[in-house]
């Protein structure tokens, strides 16, 4: 599934604040629809995949609250739900 707009936007800010070795965006929101939190026109679930040497050293819970915090505004608004697996290359 193509990413829109939102997804697009998150992509392109996560590659500029991390520069990561990967980075993969999906928009999980159809499997989402009718729930809480989910909205009309999709694009309010999404899972990132990303590695990146901005993990190095990090715990798993300091990548999750980097990318959160890299996202903040996103989170405020459209996106409602946001699975993170973030590490740094090995």
């Amino acid at each position: 599934m193509a990413l829109g707009p939102v997804g697009m936007h998150i992509k392109d800010k996560l590659q500029r604040v991390f520069q990561p070795q990967t980075l993969d965006v999906v928009d999980e929101s159809h499997l989402h629809a009718g729930h809480a939190g989910s909205h009309p026109h999709g694009e309010s679930h999404f899972r990132v995949k990303i590695v990146s040497d901005a993990f190095t050293g990090k715990s798993r819970v300091d990548t999750h609250r980097m990318v959160n915090d890299a996202l903040k505004e996103e989170l405020k608004s459209r996106v409602h739900a946001l699975a993170i697996q973030a590490s740094a290359p090995k």
